[in-house]
């Protein structure tokens, strides 16, 4: 078992949803099925604290339902969903109908942020009667779909203001990238994926990430700044408060650790994504900055699109990867290489999150701690390949990769959901709670 930074051998016994009791033996005087764990470990569930889940209104290319059950399938079992669907999630009424969604279909358990425009700031901060229900509030500083990108500086002020709550904001200043693309334009050239960090350059991030900072620290709000990509952002970033009494965190996303520009050579589209996956130098100083704690979080920032809608032109290809069933094996393999430890893993990408944002009961394994867990075999290599993909959009920029090691089981609320390769998608997740004043 590795939590709380240490790795222990042992039994646990698990009952009633939750860990019972966690000891060096436990006979089996309870009559429990008995689950042979021998050589293998058991982290907690990896908590992703950025998926876009599709739905309502853009199932075509995946719904909450097929989703999180690649989620479960991959170790993931709670995840805190985006805003921009459609419509999108703009007053209470259509947050709470996707909470509705979720407890009708998902395995894993779930969240759903509060989505804001410039002119919804009175349902936003409604979000302040349900902090104990809701995870957040999302801001598209930048470049977004349909009405969420705020940039009414009146607007972002008196949110940043008056939220109780976590805001969580994707930083990309659009004034910006349109002068980025007004630059392509009049030297008569056209846009490729390799391009596509030049457009959505180290500043356009910068900039837009340095306001968030300046207002939240303007008006003491607890900000939570989304897949950071420079190595110019960390310098925004402390490592000398401990996580729990951070009011300005971060995290960084999987593709920005694993991928760098050199990439889009072979695969083009398929890694276009907002903010950019950039040159190598940023990849390097991003995991200097996830060991040293100015990176509080490891995500995925999860994001399908069809084939079709990742093909074609640059211009008009989406952007966006799906990665939800992938991260935990991508961490491992960089256990294996020595990157970082399985201990950091689990802090990533289970511990901090619950802590960053009050989650209550979860990301730790400790008795009277809700049960999710998973079971992985570091010894036991596992190839992604199409047939083994659940993604309802059928395809990963991982296709092919081997991670030395596999996912043996996944169990939410003390469920098997996961086990033999099989998803028991009958299980129903919870509504994520917050320990929040």
């Amino acid at each position: 078992m590795v939590t709380d930074g240490k790795i222990i051998t042992g039994d646990i016994l698990i009952g009633d949803n939750r860990i019972l009791k966690i000891n060096h033996r436990i006979d089996n005087s309870y009559h429990a099925r008995e689950i042979d764990g021998e050589n293998k470990f058991l982290l907690p569930g990896v908590i992703d604290d950025q998926v876009h889940f599709r739905e309502p209104g853009l199932t075509h290319k995946a719904n909450i339902h097929t989703e999180s059950v690649a989620a479960v399938a991959g170790g993931t079992t709670s995840f805190m969903e985006m805003p921009n669907t459609r419509p999108a999630a703009l007053t209470q009424e259509l947050l709470e109908e996707k909470y509705a969604i979720a407890a009708q279909s998902s395995p894993a358990n779930y969240s759903f942020f509060m989505g804001t425009s410039n002119d919804n700031e009175e349902e936003v901060l409604k979000t302040n009667e349900k902090k104990d229900r809701v995870c957040g509030i999302k801001i598209f500083m930048g470049s977004s779909t349909g009405n969420m990108l705020v940039d009414n500086h009146l607007t972002l002020d008196r949110i940043f203001r008056e939220s109780e709550v976590l805001i969580a904001t994707h930083c990309e200043d659009e004034r910006i990238i349109k002068r980025n693309l007004e630059k392509f334009a009049a030297e008569g050239r056209i846009p490729q994926a390799a391009d596509h960090p030049i457009i959505r350059d180290e500043e356009v991030c910068f900039e837009s990430s340095l306001m968030a900072v300046q207002l939240a620290k303007r008006n003491n709000t607890r900000l939570h700044i989304l897949h950071i990509s420079t190595a110019k952002e960390l310098q925004l970033f402390s490592n000398l408060l401990p996580l729990a009494e951070k009011r300005i965190t971060s995290e960084v996303c999987v593709h920005h650790l694993h991928f760098t520009a050199d990439d889009y050579a072979t695969l083009g589209n398929k890694i276009k994504c907002n903010p950019a996956i950039k040159a190598p130098e940023n990849k390097a100083a991003l995991w200097e900055a996830l060991l040293d704690d100015r990176l509080d979080i490891i995500a995925t920032d999860h994001a399908p699109h069809t084939v079709d809608e990742k093909s074609g032109d640059y211009t008009h290809a989406h952007a966006g990867l799906p990665l939800v069933q992938h991260s935990l094996q991508l961490m491992l393999h960089y256990v294996q290489q020595g990157r970082i430890s399985i201990e950091d893993v689990v802090r990533k990408m289970a511990h901090a999150p619950a802590t960053c944002f009050q989650i209550k009961e979860r990301g730790f394994i400790r008795e009277g701690y809700y049960a999710d867990l998973v079971l992985v075999d570091l010894n036991t290599p596992y190839t992604v390949s199409k047939e083994n993909i659940l993604y309802k959009c059928g395809w990963s920029p991982l296709e092919g990769f081997t991670f030395p090691a596999s996912i043996d089981m996944t169990f939410v609320n003390g469920h098997p959901v996961y086990e033999n390769g099989r998803v028991d998608a009958s299980h129903r997740g919870m509504r994520l709670l917050f320990n929040r004043n």
